[in-house]
């Protein structure tokens, strides 16, 4: 997709009047409007492409699981919520162990 935007020079006018023009006629035509909405534009992933993701994903975790029941790999620690989840949580405690004198 081109639009051009073209602009001539006439007479008397100076090169600012001439840039003004310029961007009036961009705005106008709402070439900036358009680039700025499909900047950050990206397209879903076919059907196939979802399926054989969730295939590979479904393999490594069965895979993953064979490997902590066969002790090769260490079972990860249980992942925490974020910082407002921890309201049933038991506060962290530190244990020291105290030397009498």
């Amino acid at each position: 997709m081109s639009i051009n935007a073209e602009v001539t020079k006439t007479g008397t006018e100076n090169a600012l009047a001439t840039i003004r023009k310029f961007s009036r006629r961009v705005q106008g035509a709402g070439l900036v409007r358009t680039v700025r909405k499909g900047r950050y534009f990206a397209r879903d992933a076919s059907k196939i492409v979802k399926k054989k993701r969730a295939l590979k994903l479904i393999k490594r975790r069965a895979e993953f699981k064979q490997l902590v029941k066969e002790g090769k790999v260490a079972e990860p620690a249980p992942r925490r919520g974020s910082y407002g989840d921890r309201q049933g949580s038991t506060p962290r405690t530190t244990e020291t162990t105290h030397i009498p004198r």
